[in-house]
Parts: C-alpha cells; structure tokens; sequence
C-alpha cells in the first residue's frame, strides 16, 4: 500500500516540467539532516550563499511549500517530515527564487510534554512575519537565532 501513496504522491506535481525541481528540492530535503549537524553559524554561511546562478524557476512561494510537503510522502523515510526539513528547504529554495526570507530557530523551556522539558521550533520568515505556519510560532518560541544573522 506504501508503493501506492508514493505513487499518488507523484501524481500531484503540475506535470514533467516540474519534477526535476522536484527531484533537487527531494535530494536537498534528504540532506538536511546532515546540514543540521553544523555549527548553525557555519550552517548560516553555507545556506546564505548566492547562488552561483539561478537554478530555480520562479515558481510562486506557495508552490515551492506543496513540493516540500510531498517529498517525504514520495522519498520517505529518507526524507524526513518536520520543521527543520521543511524550514531549511523552503529557505534554501525561497532565497533562490528571489526572495527575502529568515529561517528563524527558537525554544519553548516550559514544554512538559518534551521528556527535556524544552521544545524547538525553527520557521521560514518573509518581512518579519512567519511564512506559511498554521500558528503563529512566535508567542510560544523564543527565538535564538535566525538566519541570515543579524547585524547589530
């Protein structure tokens, strides 16, 4: 049944145009596990580079997100759901369609729920304001870092 939902999955990209950003947006998603294991401000320098050239098409923003989401439908578990999946991806992606986003971190220390007693969160900003989350993020985060860093 699992091969069917993949398939399924397959079936809501907008036709053979889109499936190799498809196919680069899977392999980048796949990799952020590894990206997540640098120092976020080396994590910071080598998301924040300006693309060489621009390798993506200037998609809307709301596509680039459907794509994010079916990935780990059609690839997982090598892609893995969750925010740092999908805000290090919309980021990578968002900056290379031309826009001016922030992948924002942050901490909630009072989550009982979490077996640390802390939770995270990290999320996709577009002038100030979180970019497509269904709850706003920011009463419950506090936020530690973001990316592109700050200049004081």
């Amino acid at each position: 049944m699992r091969g069917a939902s993949r398939v399924h999955a397959l079936g809501e990209l907008r036709g053979p145009r889109e499936l190799p950003l498809f196919v680069y947006l899977t392999a980048f998603s796949a990799a952020v596990p590894l990206l997540m294991r640098m120092p976020l401000p080396r994590l910071a320098a080598v998301v924040t580079r300006p693309p060489r050239r621009r390798r993506v098409s200037p998609a809307t923003a709301e596509r680039l997100a459907v794509l994010v989401e079916i990935a780990p439908r059609v690839a997982g578990p090598v892609v893995r759901t969750g925010c740092l999946t999908r805000g290090v991806t919309l980021f990578w992606f968002l900056r290379r369609s031309g826009m001016d986003v922030e992948l924002r971190f942050g901490l909630d220390p009072t989550d009982a729920s979490q077996p640390t007693g802390v939770d995270g969160h990290c999320w996709v900003t577009v002038a100030g304001e979180p970019f497509l989350e269904k709850v706003d993020p920011r009463p419950r985060f506090t936020e530690v870092f973001r990316i592109p860093v700050a200049v004081a």
